[in-house]
């Protein structure tokens, strides 16, 4: 792990260690849990959320 600098402020020793081992744990998750993949896009006829919104009945429209 590179060099912590602290520019500005002079944070006490308590505080330095918790910044590292916040980096640590950030530094060890992203190593361990490669990214996933993105989804493509989905088909219309295969998106259930679509599926759904078109089984819904029509609402009432006024003024017609």
């Amino acid at each position: 792990m590179p060099p912590i600098k602290v520019l500005y402020g002079q944070p006490t020793p308590e505080e330095l260690a918790a910044v590292v081992a916040v980096v640590q744990a950030r530094a060890s998750t992203a190593t361990a849990a490669p990214e996933l993949p993105r989804r493509t896009a989905v088909s219309a006829w295969t998106d259930r959320a679509a599926a759904i919104a078109m089984r819904r009945p029509p609402l009432p429209r006024s003024g017609l």
